[in-house]
């Protein structure tokens, strides 16, 4: 086999990707032994131990414990809706995660204060150190874990007032927009952000993961005049999920 300039593992994974892609290696099936994979592409040892490598890392296949590297079965991916700057009036937070008319979920939380990193600093604009309150969340749709969030407010905007806890109070449990207008803070704009990376470990263990798949993640932060009242990180699994953006044409 040829394989020109392309690095030869690349070359040999892209091959296989396809056999997986169209089927010629269904999921469950073993994937060829790495002397196969030798023999068959006329490659050495350490090329097909690398193109076997480029496959795991993509999630296409998985090794079982004393029986080889084996085809993964891909899900369907299902979708995200995310739409609008303003939910309606009541929303929850699994509404405000997920904006598709009828979807329906549980999520669990925890807060706690905490001072902001810089990072959290920065997305805020506030000082690092000053205290800001952080909620975790694990989102789930039929018991199926879809989407662990961490969000962080200022207390110097929530702080000593009925708010202040999300998920407890006389609004606990509605969405971001609603809770500041219950403390006389308009939410007029919203700005999110999506890129990809690894997993970390603590969001791939609650969302059913191993280590190595790569996550979604949504930085959104929602503003005030300008002044950012809340920002979040939402992850959500690649393989299972596609996020949708229904924006309004105005």
């Amino acid at each position: 086999m040829t394989f020109g300039e392309q690095p030869a593992y690349l070359r040999v994974a892209s091959d296989l990707r396809e056999k997986i892609a169209n089927g010629s290696l269904p999921p469950h099936t073993r994937l060829p032994s790495q002397a196969r994979i030798r023999e068959e592409y006329g490659v050495s040892d350490t090329v097909a131990l690398e193109a076997r490598k480029v496959l795991m890392a993509e999630g296409l296949v998985e090794g079982r414990s004393g029986s080889g590297t084996y085809v993964r079965e891909r899900p369907v991916p299902r979708r995200i809706a995310r739409s609008g700057y303003r939910p309606a009036s009541g929303a929850t937070p699994f509404r405000q995660e997920q904006a598709a008319e009828g979807a329906r979920g549980t999520w669990e939380s925890s807060s706690e204060q905490e001072p902001a990193s810089v990072e959290v600093a920065a997305r805020l604009d506030i000082e690092p150190g000053e205290r800001v309150m952080r909620t975790r969340y694990v989102y789930r749709d039929g018991g199926e874990p879809m989407m662990v969030s961490t969000s962080w407010e200022p207390l110097a905007v929530t702080g000593r007032t009925p708010v202040m806890l999300p998920e407890e109070g006389p609004l606990g449990g509605c969405g971001v927009v609603e809770r500041m207008a219950a403390i006389d803070v308009v939410v007029d704009n919203v700005v999110e952000e999506v890129g990809a990376r690894p997993g970390l470990a603590e969001e791939l263990l609650a969302l059913g993961g191993v280590p190595g798949h790569v996550v979604m993640v949504v930085e959104r932060t929602y503003y005030a005049s300008g002044r950012a009242v809340e920002t979040a990180d939402v992850v959500v699994p690649a393989d299972r999920y596609r996020i949708s953006y229904h924006l309004p044409v105005r």
